[in-house]
């Protein structure tokens, strides 16, 4: 039964895209079926506040839909948002022949839907997409229940080959405004180590002041790695409050990415005001090939699964 209130689905189409929206009394969460799984709204509306960065070009349908293996392919379609990364994590990669997209090859995929619960105490819906260059089966599941501002989301990644293959698992958590302002502040474990990038991706060369305040507009840019969880955990503090929680025995490091204007040529423009923090497998942004290099990768056995959670709660 349609439903106006508590716990609440809807299948809707954006730019010929279909979409499906997860609302209770605190949240409403957009995510795009047609591309990726993609996460374009999670809107808190008490406060009115959407934490995921919007990319200053705008939402794209990527025609036709494939698992490109160049970086343009996937820059000319991201329209910011939260991405799952799937098999291979930043930069193209050719691993055992097959040339991987930049953070491919699911975000440039559309998924099957399944609808699980449907009532006003929880919606849920599972996600379903194979890979293309790779034999994986990849699902990912919704819920949000009411009276809750926390969306849960379960992933599981299955080898379906043959032989054992290696891969980088991700939550491309991308944040901007009007959640990100210059001064929030970002929360984690004590203990946790950082690890640089090996080089400066920024012309202005690395960050020397704090990595946890966001600096203002024009900052240098940076990535960076954290590791040493024993729990995997994040918060942000800005005009609301937001807590990440995954597992840290699947994902150990969490990767802090800071696009703040600086980069002036192609692709920003020097428009973007993002900050990342991804939950990841593996390391470094170099794509897969690097992660097998130094041992971070992922590795599955034929039909071995892995399992993954992740949950995101406005707070205060």
């Amino acid at each position: 039964m349609r439903r106006n209130w508590a716990a609440r689905l809807r299948e809707i189409t954006i730019e010929g895209m279909r979409a499906l929206v997860l609302e209770n009394e605190h949240l409403r969460v957009t995510v795009l079926a047609d591309k990726g799984g993609d996460v374009v709204e999670f809107l808190h509306k008490p406060s009115d506040t959407d934490l995921v960065w919007l990319s200053p070009q705008g939402l794209r349908r990527p025609l036709p839909p494939q698992a490109a293996d160049d970086v343009g392919a996937f820059v000319d379609h991201y329209e910011g948002g939260w991405q799952e990364v799937f098999p291979n994590g930043g930069a193209p990669s050719v691993y055992r022949g097959a040339r991987l997209a930049q953070h491919g090859e699911v975000a440039g995929l559309p998924w099957s839907v399944e609808v699980l619960t449907d009532s006003a105490r929880e919606v849920a819906v599972r996600l379903a997409v194979r890979t293309r260059r790779l034999p994986y089966r990849v699902e990912k599941t919704f819920r949000l229940a009411s009276g809750t501002a926390a969306l849960e989301v379960e992933g599981r990644v299955t080898n379906e080959g043959a032989v054992a293959l290696h891969a980088m698992w991700g939550h491309h958590l991308a944040y901007g405004r009007p959640f990100l302002r210059p001064g929030a502040r970002i929360r984690v474990p004590e203990g946790v180590t950082v690890i640089p990038h090996a080089t400066s991706i920024d012309p202005q060369g690395r960050r020397a002041a704090e990595l946890f305040t966001v600096p203002p507009p024009g900052s240098p840019s940076d990535i960076v790695y954290l590791t040493g969880f024993d729990k995997g955990w994040y918060e942000v503090e800005s005009q609301v409050g937001l807590r990440v929680d995954w597992d840290a025995t699947v994902m150990p490091y969490l990767w802090l990415w800071q696009e703040l204007g600086a980069s002036t040529d192609w692709p920003w423009w020097g428009r973007a005001y993002v900050v990342g923090l991804e939950p990841f497998s593996s390391m470094p942004t170099d794509g897969l090939a690097a992660a097998v290099d130094n041992g971070t990768a992922m590795l599955l056995g034929p039909a071995q699964s892995r399992t993954s959670r992740l949950r995101v709660e406005v707070i205060g």
